[in-house]
């Protein structure tokens, strides 16, 4: 059942999570069993949905029916579908740009991300299901609700993506201190997706075989490495001011 932004009930919370609904956070009641409780708690671990256990007078207070003992938030943001979004991209834009995020999961970097990426003419954000921060109310609000003005796309694997969007022409470019190549060096100005990482695990190894190019930011300082909010601006802008010039 939903009350507003929440959803509630052990079944109705499986079935949004098999309906790809943008959750994020389940809160479960201390102590609770069953077959059905040890399922949902399953595919919460599986899918990596952020989960508190509290006490039944806080589901009490969040919705007004029988919850269950489980109730979920809901983000504000539907995804949106990854071949009808990008076959509309690629159709309506002669350089389309995109932006593949691996491993991002600080909620902050993540709308900060989202902001920089409205301003400088992504065309969409494609993230993977599992092992991404939430689009939650405080990655909205860091995205000074940048994050209502640009489709985002979960997918299964990220893997997925490449291969779907290399016949299609558009080069995958992945940020890593691995590259040889500075961003500088990049031709940006045809159809691409730039793929970043996480400062602290980067880009999954298996994803940096499959691109086309790999680019690193110049780095004169003793700290090795950017935020990856930081980074991601400083790529966006580079990638921004060869298609104006």
């Amino acid at each position: 059942m939903k009350d507003g932004q929440r959803i509630f009930g052990i079944r109705a919370i499986i079935e949004a999570i098999d309906a790809e609904q943008a959750i994020n956070k389940v809160y479960l009641q201390k102590g609770l069993q069953g077959d059905l409780f040890q399922q949902l708690e399953g595919m919460l671990r599986k899918q990596k949905i952020s989960t508190s256990y509290v006490p039944i007078q806080k589901l009490d207070k969040l919705v007004h029916g029988n919850h269950q003992g489980a109730v979920a938030s809901l983000s504000k943001i539907e995804f949106q579908d990854f071949e009808s979004t990008i076959e509309s991209i690629l159709e309506r834009e002669k350089s389309p740009l995109l932006l593949l995020l691996d491993q991002v999961t600080d909620v902050r970097n993540f709308g900060a991300i989202i902001r920089t990426a409205e301003c400088t003419g992504v065309h969409a954000v494609i993230v993977p299901r599992s092992g991404s921060a939430p689009l939650n109310d405080i990655a909205i609000k860091t995205s000074a609700g940048a994050a209502f003005n640009i489709p985002i796309i979960k997918v299964d694997h990220l893997k997925d993506a490449i291969y779907y969007l290399q016949p299609s022409g558009v080069a995958i470019v992945a940020a890593t201190e691995k590259a040889d190549k500075s961003v500088y060096d990049i031709d940006f100005k045809n159809p691409t997706a730039v793929v970043m990482g996480s400062e602290e695990k980067g880009i999954n190894p298996s994803t940096l075989k499959v691109v086309d190019e790999m680019m690193k930011l110049p780095i004169k300082g003793k700290i090795e490495s950017l935020n990856v909010s930081v980074a991601c601006g400083a790529i966006l802008y580079e990638v921004l001011r060869q298609r104006i010039t």
